[in-house]
């Protein structure tokens, strides 16, 4: 299992497996093509089906037209064997003749991977434990909580890096919170978090705790939707879940720093569990593997702020999944927009919930989060495709991008 810094990527929206996986897929074949005559990209299945709405062929011809001319080919009903959100690269003489051709995928998180036998843009791997009933197991025998052990794996200098992380997720509410205006795209939708945090000054303070949550996780996920810089935590379109709920615990609870960032190891942790073991796209598994996994790492970094065991910390997170299995990716448009903005709110709130609910438990429960990620991950490959990422079904369905 790969470190948790793959699971926190620093970049811009709207979206980490449509935007910054093909943009940094983009850069390394710049980098070995600095010579060639043209380029042509062909994007396939989910990443073709919704590439317009999230900028795929902006973040890609950006990046390629500084060396060569671009030319993009959409082929949403084709999909490569390996991943839904497939692309292949192709270089081009004076001729038109083609002289080279990698074929890459954008997996989630901004990650990529060349197919199943690929390392060559792939980080190593360096936790020897990757189930979370192992990790929770070693946590119990050492009397360690699970920050710890990303401490024992990754070493001190994972905290300059989580501060760096926070200092981007806290930006990223406030920048949020103070920007008003429209979204961009043919949605022509208002942002809502400025109005939101306003409002909920005026509610008792149990109704404006959860009001100033909503707004949160409004601000960033916003923020994301108009290409703002943001983390994935686990992805783009789930960016505004984690940040919430730690701006929240953080500035309305007090709870120091050094605790919000062990919050976030022990959060990245959960969510690194799911990306190795399931996955996070939601090309390939639906909304369950963003918003639900995002919800499980919100929950943990709540449950241990509070004061849980690691027993209650891994109830509190298979809780924020299991309550988003079968959730599909069907974002209108293709924009990361309509349903996800609002599913951010409310991921947000749920997590919180389930940080409650585990907190007046003992932590024993009969369904292992390490059984919660095999359920999502056979539940995402039994979604028929129509239903993930495709804009072809529920929500997004007699919806068309003018």
């Amino acid at each position: 299992m790969k470190s948790i810094k793959d699971i926190y990527v620093i970049g811009k929206g709207p979206s980490s497996s449509h935007t910054m996986g093909p943009q940094k897929a983009a850069s390394i074949y710049a980098r070995e093509h600095p010579r060639a005559h043209s380029f042509e990209v062909t994007l396939y299945g989910s990443l073709a089906a919704t590439g317009k709405g999230h900028m795929t062929d902006v973040a890609i011809t950006e990046t390629l037209s500084k060396v060569a001319p671009v030319e993009i080919i959409w082929q949403p009903s084709v999909f490569l064997p390996f991943h839904p959100n497939g692309m292949k690269f192709m270089v081009k003489n004076a001729d038109g003749g083609r002289t080279d051709e990698w074929i890459v995928y954008s997996v989630g998180g901004g990650a990529l991977s060349e197919g199943e036998t690929s390392s060559l843009i792939e980080t190593p791997d360096i936790y020897p434990l990757y189930t979370l009933s192992a990790i929770q197991k070693w946590c119990e025998e050492n009397g360690c909580s699970y920050w710890e052990y990303v401490e024992e794996i990754e070493g001190d200098e994972i905290w300059s890096y989580l501060k760096e992380v926070w200092q981007t997720m806290q930006a990223a509410v406030e920048r949020g919170l103070n920007h008003e205006g429209r979204l961009p795209g043919p949605l022509n939708l208002a942002r809502k978090a400025p109005a939101y945090f306003v409002k909920a000054s005026g509610y008792k303070a149990q109704l404006e705790s959860r009001g100033l949550v909503y707004a949160y996780a409004l601000a960033v996920s916003e923020e994301n939707a108009s290409g703002g810089t943001i983390v994935t935590a686990p992805t783009c379109g789930s960016c505004g879940v984690v940040p919430s709920v730690l701006y929240h615990l953080h500035h309305n609870h007090h709870f120091s720093e050094s605790k919000i960032l062990h919050a976030l190891a022990t959060a990245g942790l959960f969510g690194n569990v799911v990306k190795h073991n399931a996955s996070i796209s939601g090309a390939a598994v639906g909304c369950q593997g963003e918003v639900g996994v995002a919800c499980a790492m919100a929950s943990a970094a709540a449950c241990q702020l509070f004061g849980g065991t690691p027993a209650q910390i891994e109830y509190a997170a298979e809780m924020g999944l299991e309550h988003h299995l079968g959730m599909t990716c069907d974002p209108i448009c293709g924009l990361v927009q309509i349903p996800c903005i609002e599913r951010n709110a409310f991921a947000a709130a749920r997590a919180l919930d389930a940080n409650l609910y585990a907190a007046f438990s003992d932590g024993h429960h009969r369904v292992s989060f390490d059984h919660t990620v095999e359920v999502m991950k056979q539940t995402g490959h039994d979604l028929p495709s129509l239903y993930k990422e495709t804009s072809e079904g529920g929500l997004a369905k007699g919806y068309k991008q003018q």
